[in-house]
């Protein structure tokens, strides 16, 4: 497994097939993925989890953190996420902060991140803010 900085539309596939499966292709890319940072997480190298994370003064918001569905549950979103929490580290940020489906809580607080209970619903799906201050 290894973790690589990618570009912007080596995301879009994954974040498609993962979170958006029933919208339009164009529905996952993001006006803002050109000033982002985006990494992927590849095993044998096949593009398996990516996550776009967009920095703004001394915070980092995480988007679309996604893995195919058959190499969920083997722990390398974990590693995605730890990755990026150690990245925002040093580079001195003080909080990371994502919109989380409300499903998914849990993955996120065994990362120490917390659930801010500022909840709200897009195109159907349940979403509450988590994050992790430094």
């Amino acid at each position: 497994m290894e973790i690589r900085a990618i570009k912007a539309p080596q995301t879009w596939k994954i974040r498609h097939e993962v979170m958006w499966p029933g919208q339009p292709f164009e529905f996952v890319q993001l006006d803002e993925d050109d000033s982002g940072l985006h990494f992927g997480v590849f095993i044998e190298e096949k593009l398996v989890s990516i996550v776009s994370c967009f920095i703004d003064g001394d915070e980092m918001q995480f988007r679309k953190l996604a893995t195919l569905e058959e190499y969920q549950g083997k722990g390398i979103a974990s590693e995605l996420l730890h990755f990026i929490l150690k990245l925002a580290k040093e580079k001195g940020l003080k909080k990371v902060w994502c919109n989380a489906r409300t499903n998914k809580k849990s993955f996120y607080k065994r990362s120490g991140m917390s659930d801010t209970h500022k909840i709200f619903t897009k195109t159907g799906k349940n979403f509450t803010i988590m994050e992790i201050l430094f």
